[in-house]
């Protein structure tokens, strides 16, 4: 089996590569990286590589573990792309545009999902793995050669909160980083911008462990809880994966004094499950003491997802409303987050439905 580059840094193919018989100078690693950033999907591409080791490296490295399936685009122009991997793993990564030319790429951390989030399509599929670095990485590649290909401005932000629980990938999410991560003269590449830590954002349905880890050593990136609900009993039947909220709160406060950032709550309206004032002051209690904004996401409909029985709904829009007036009425800073992608299965938590697709 070939040995994939895409998930290396530069200092790992150089060490690649001076392991070669003969060995390679460290010039080639440097090539062959800066290709890799550009988005070059096979070496034949590296025109300023000579063409006998072009030959050399294709038959002894890959630049791809996944292959792209299938692609499905609305008339909002978020796009979500299903690749495979070489193993026949699914995964979902979707392209966001804001209606001002700005995209967000929101990609996949995991193959399925372990937390069992109830209104989580990913959720009901199961856990199959971790994905690697590559097949985390590569998602952006085919992210930007898409939108190079319409001739759109390439990705400007990304959020972790694809398929997946991030937090339990975070070993393979910290070198994505480092790979991401440049200085401020570093301008941006055609394959994958080289990103600011501003720019990316790691969403968690609330490991405490993994948070104070994650505070510890990084990345120095911005995070998303799920909270959905700040009632104990409501949240662990909804989030039977996530630590209890006295946890979760300590965890957070340990986040906000190591890291000094801002943290997104993340709640997720059920039509008569948690959208009372009562349930608005639960959120706005748990929220006390920490610097938040709380984002609210009406639930994206997904057939065949139930709680106790009941089949799940979306809120109706007073219901959303009276929620974040609600909210607001506690000084708890709130924004209302449109619904984006829910005709393809590109919205939140409904990543793994599947839709007819066509390339």
């Amino acid at each position: 089996m070939r040995q994939n580059l895409a998930g290396l840094s530069l200092a790992e193919i150089g060490a690649v590569f001076s392991g070669r018989n003969p060995p390679l100078p460290a010039y080639r690693a440097a090539q062959v990286h800066r290709w890799i950033l550009n988005g070059a999907g096979s070496f034949d591409q590296m025109t300023n590589l000579p063409a006998h080791l072009r030959a050399e490296l294709s038959a002894d490295y890959s630049l791809r573990d996944t292959r792209l399936e299938a692609v499905l685009e609305n008339e909002e122009e978020t796009i979500k792309l299903r690749l495979v991997t070489e193993d026949g793993n699914a995964l979902e990564a979707v392209i966001l545009n804001d209606g001002k030319g700005r995209h967000t790429a929101c990609v996949s951390s995991q193959a399925g999902c372990p937390m069992g989030c109830v209104f989580c399509k990913t959720g009901s599929l199961g856990f199959s793995r971790n994905l690697s670095v590559a097949e985390i990485i590569e998602q952006l590649y085919y992210i930007n050669d898409f939108l190079v290909k319409r001739e759109k401005p390439p990705v400007e932000n990304i959020v972790f909160m694809g398929m997946g629980e991030p937090m339990l990938n975070l070993d393979a999410l910290q070198k994505v980083c480092a790979i991401l991560f440049t200085s401020e003269n570093s301008g941006k590449n055609r394959g994958v911008p080289l990103f600011s830590k501003k720019r990316i954002t790691l969403s968690t349905c609330g490991l405490a462990a993994y948070i104070r880890r994650f505070a510890e050593e990084g990345p120095d990136v911005r995070l998303a809880v799920s909270l959905t609900s700040g009632k104990e009993d409501l949240r662990r039947r909804l989030m039977p994966g996530s630590s209890s909220l006295s946890e979760l709160k300590e965890a957070l406060v340990f986040y906000q004094e190591k890291r000094r950032r801002r943290i997104t709550l993340e709640v997720v309206l059920l039509s008569g499950l948690n959208t009372s004032r009562e349930d608005a002051a639960a959120v706005a209690e748990f929220a006390s003491g920490l610097d938040v904004i709380v984002n609210i996401i009406p639930w994206n409909p997904v057939k065949g997802l139930f709680f106790e029985g009941a089949p799940l709904a979306s809120p109706g829009k007073n219901q959303v409303v009276r929620f974040c007036d609600s909210l607001r009425t506690y000084g708890v800073k709130t924004v209302l987050r449109l619904r984006k992608g829910s005709s393809i299965s590109g919205a939140c938590g409904q990543l793994g439905e599947i839709r007819k697709v066509a390339l």
